[in-house]
C-alpha cells in the first residue's frame, strides 16, 4: 500500500497543494514555517481522522477560511485504488469518506491505512504525564484490534458517568453505594479486556523495541520498557472500595486502568532524568520503529512511515544506523522533512531506493 496523490485545500498554512508521490521515499525540504510538517500531518489525518499535532479540529483550518479538505489516493497491494477524503467546515461535523461513502463511526476507519509518525513532539512521551504514554500504547493496539478500541471508548464513557455521579454526591451532600456499584461493575468488565490486552502488547512489543534500539545505538546502552498498573496491587473492585473516601473527596475516580503508565528506562534509570538528548531521541525513534514492525507483524501490512525532522540532534553514527534500518526490504513508503536539502539527499541516496524531493 502507498499514497499516490495528496490534495490539500486550506489545511493549516497551506492554501492549495497537489502532490504526486513516489512509492518509496518522498522528502520535503524548506525553511521552518513553510508547511513541511503540515503536509505530514495531513497524511497522518488520512489514517487517523485527526491531526497529530492539534486535537482541536477547527484550528486546523487556514486562518481566514471556513473549511479544509484533505484528499488522498492510495494504491493497495492488489492494485486497487482507494480515495480517502477528510473535510471540515466551521459549524458542521467533520466528514470522513472512503470511496465516496461517509463513515458513521470514525473508529471504523482506524487501522485500514496503517501509519507511524516520528516527530520532535514525540518527546512529550518522555517529559509529559502518563496520559501521553497510555495514548501511544492504546493507539498501537487499536490499529489492529477494533474490540480493544471499542472497549476503551466504552470504558471512558462509563468512567465519565461515574465521575459525574461522584460530583453529584458532593454537590447534594448525599451518597448511594448501590448506584455507584453499577458503574464499578461495568468498569470491571471493560477493564479486564483492556488490562489483558496491554499485558499481551508489552510482552510482544518490548523485545521488538529492544532490538530496534540496539541497532540504532550499536548496543552501547541497555533499555527497558515496563508496564505499570494499579491492578498489579489489587483487583479493581477492591481498589474502588479502598479508595472510595478519596474518590468522594476528589470527585473523580482515582484508581483504575486509566491511570496505567509505561516506564521508560536507560541502563536501569528513568530516561527522562538520566538520558542525553541524543539518547532520548534514539529511544523515541526505536519506540516508533518498533511500532512499525509490531503493526506490520500483526496486520501483514507495511505502515506508511513519516520522519519529521528526525536527523536533528542525532550524531552521524546514529543517523547511519537509522538509515540502515530503513534500507531493509520490509519498509514501504517513507516521507521525510528536513531544513537541509543536501543532508537529506545524501541520506536518501545511501538507501539505494527511488525517491522524490519536494522543495516548499
Amino acid at each position: 500500500m502507498h499514497l499516490k496523490k495528496l490534495s490539500l485545500v486550506n489545511y493549516k498554512n497551506i492554501t492549495s497543494e497537489l502532490f504526486d508521490f513516489d512509492a518509496k521515499i518522498n522528502c520535503f525540504i524548506g525553511n521552518n514555517g513553510v508547511g513541511k510538517t503540515n503536509v505530514l500531518d495531513a497524511i497522518y489525518y488520512l489514517s487517523y481522522t485527526k491531526s497529530y499535532f492539534n486535537a482541536v479540529a477547527t484550528q486546523n483550518i487556514k486562518h481566514g477560511e471556513d473549511f479544509f479538505i484533505i484528499e488522498g489516493d492510495y494504491l493497495l497491494e492488489d492494485e486497487r485504488l482507494e480515495k480517502i477524503v477528510c473535510s471540515l467546515k466551521k459549524g458542521t461535523k467533520k466528514v470522513v469518506k472512503r470511496n465516496g461513502k461517509s463513515y458513521d463511526k470514525f473508529s471504523d476507519h482506524i487501522g485500514n491505512f496503517p501509519l507511524v509518525i516520528i516527530s520532535p513532539s514525540d518527546r512529550d512521551l518522555i517529559i509529559e504525564g502518563s496520559e501521553t504514554r497510555r495514548k501511544f500504547m492504546d493507539g498501537v493496539i487499536s490499529q489492529q484490534d477494533r474490540a480493544y478500541l471499542q472497549n476503551l471508548v466504552n470504558y471512558n464513557k462509563v468512567l465519565a458517568q461515574r465521575n459525574a455521579l461522584l460530583k453529584y454526591f458532593a454537590a447534594n451532600r448525599t451518597f448511594d453505594a448501590l448506584n455507584l456499584n453499577v458503574y464499578n461493575e461495568q468498569l470491571l468488565e471493560l477493564s479486564n479486556y483492556i488490562y489483558e490486552k496491554r499485558i499481551w502488547f508489552l510482552k510482544e512489543f518490548a523485545p521488538i523495541f529492544n532490538e530496534c534500539y540496539q541497532e540504532i545505538s550499536n548496543s552501547k546502552e541497555e533499555v527497558s520498557l515496563l508496564y505499570k498498573t494499579q491492578l498489579d496491587e489489587a483487583p479493581l473492585l477492591e481498589l474502588f472500595e479502598q479508595n472510595i473516601g478519596k474518590d468522594r473527596m476528589l470527585q473523580y475516580t482515582s484508581v483504575g486502568i486509566h491511570k496505567d503508565d509505561l516506564q521508560f528506562e536507560l541502563n536501569g534509570y528513568p530516561i527522562k532524568k538520566f538520558g542525553s538528548q541524543g539518547q532520548q531521541k534514539s529511544y523515541l525513534i526505536a519506540l516508533k520503529l518498533a511500532q512499525f514492525e509490531f503493526m506490520k507483524q500483526i496486520t501483514g501490512k507495511k505502515p506508511i512511515l513519516l520522519f519529521d525532522d528526525v536527523f536533528d540532534k542525532l550524531d552521524e553514527d546514529r543517523v547511519t544506523q537509522v538509515i540502515n534500518l530503513v534500507n531493509k526490504d520490509h519498509f514501504g513508503q517513507i516521507f521525510i522533512t528536513d531544513t537541509h536539502g543536501e543532508r537529506t539527499e545524501n541520506v536518501v541516496k545511501r538507501t539505494n531506493q527511488p525517491y522524490k524531493i519536494f522543495h516548499l
